[in-house]
């Protein structure tokens, strides 16, 4: 299986986020949280990190680890209709290209 780097892990390693993809990125983590009926501290743990850390993503203080993109990504393509706009706005296409 190949692994394919997404828009914002490909941001992520190049250093150069400007504040429109930091707004984009605390966008996609609120949202996400928000569709799940998830507080940031259940939400923290569904993705196996600290409360701290979402809190820190949706106040843009610091950008998710690309392992923390992926798995927001897969609990969009796991919401199915609920998520596929956000999958689609956030990470270019509803379905993962594997």
């Amino acid at each position: 299986m190949s692994y394919i780097l997404s828009f914002w892990q490909r941001k992520w390693y190049k250093g150069t986020m400007s504040v429109v993809e930091q707004q984009k990125i605390i966008e996609l983590v609120r949202e996400t949280r928000h569709r799940l009926g998830l507080s940031q501290e259940k939400f923290a743990a569904k993705l196996g990190v600290s409360f701290q850390s979402v809190n820190r993503w949706e106040n843009g203080r610091v950008k998710p680890l690309p392992m923390a993109l992926r798995q927001i990504e897969a609990l969009l393509e796991q919401m199915g209709d609920r998520g596929a706009d956000l999958l689609v706005k956030h990470f270019g296409s509803k379905d993962k290209v594997t």
